[in-house]
């Protein structure tokens, strides 16, 4: 067994500890908090200190960077950050594997495969493309080994405040008959990736050298509009039927005067206001794995709530 570093100890980072723990890896989590799940070793520490990620990581077979900033603080935090896991890995000798998103290609028109242009125009995208850019380089070069695994929004138990379709927005008030505010048209359909997917992919790519080199997209299943998801979630559960409210447009503006939130998802507004659709076909035949269905994950939700 190995000894893998997950740093972030959030919605994703808690799944993919509970993975790695329990195929019996050594699992050293790194959060600026020092939290993290039981059974992993939980170190405080501040990821853009390179020093710092080097001595924790000393010995490591894989980092896994699940770090999320907050999106009006990309332009400023992650520079620092993604140059501190590229100099760990490459001082340590782990493989890196970054968490990536799909920003990076910008408004697109057709199902997203990993062979489209980092195209993107927009703040938050142009920094993850030169993210993985440069990892792709350092790797390249025979500096590193890294890989990066992008999937689309997430789903799942544990969803954080953020997450469109996640516990505290989206499922816990439909399960209780309330109305739920959505930002967008409902029913426009949406890729959805399932966090314990997410998790489970990120473990193979830190322990499968064909991960390596390239990206990936995450196993996620076809799109479904926010709407079916909803009255598939009330129907399994029992609940009311759902009662969806879309934020007008101008409203939607308006309210990013005043919250850093809203006004970064102006710039990703595309992906919800047509069609957005993920092709995860690579790493689903070469690694064996599927997407979860999605009555299979609205039941695993709905037992966690």
């Amino acid at each position: 067994m190995g000894m893998h570093v997950i740093v972030g100890a959030g919605q994703v980072g808690a799944h993919l500890a509970e993975r790695l723990t329990t195929r019996g890896h050594d699992v050293i989590v790194v959060s600026r908090s020092g939290s993290g799940p039981d059974g992993t070793e939980r170190v405080a520490a501040d990821v853009a200190d390179r020093a710092r990620l080097v001595a924790i990581a000393r010995g490591a077979d894989a980092i896994y960077n699940c770090v999320n900033p907050k999106l009006h603080r990309w332009a400023q935090d992650w520079p620092p950050m993604a140059a501190s896991f590229l100099g760990a890995a490459e001082q340590t000798g782990a493989v890196l594997v970054t968490l990536g998103c799909l920003y990076g290609y910008g408004p697109v028109d057709r199902p997203m495969t990993e062979d489209l242009p980092l195209a993107a125009t927009g703040t938050k995208g142009r920094v993850r493309a030169k993210m993985w850019q440069d990892a792709l380089a350092a790797h390249q070069a025979g500096r590193v080994r890294a890989t990066e695994l992008r999937g689309s929004d997430y789903y799942g138990p544990g969803s954080s405040d953020q997450a469109y379709i996640g516990d505290v927005r989206f499922v816990k008030p439909l399960l209780a008959g309330e109305r739920v505010t959505y930002l967008s048209d409902p029913s426009v359909p949406h890729a959805w990736t399932y966090l314990p997917d997410v998790a489970e992919a990120l473990a193979i790519a830190g322990t499968d050298a064909r991960a390596w080199g390239r990206p990936w997209h995450i196993p996620t299943g076809p799109a479904v509009s926010t709407r079916e998801v909803a009255e598939r979630l009330c129907a399994l559960a029992g609940a009311p039927a759902p009662r969806i409210r879309t934020l007008p447009r101008p409203l939607f503006t308006a309210m990013g005067t005043i919250s850093p939130l809203l006004r970064e998802l102006r710039e990703t507004r595309y992906q919800f206001d047509n069609p957005y659709v993920l092709d995860s076909t690579a790493f689903e035949t070469t690694f064996g794995m599927a997407p979860t269905p999605l009555d299979t994950a609205l039941k695993s939700i709905i037992a966690a709530s």
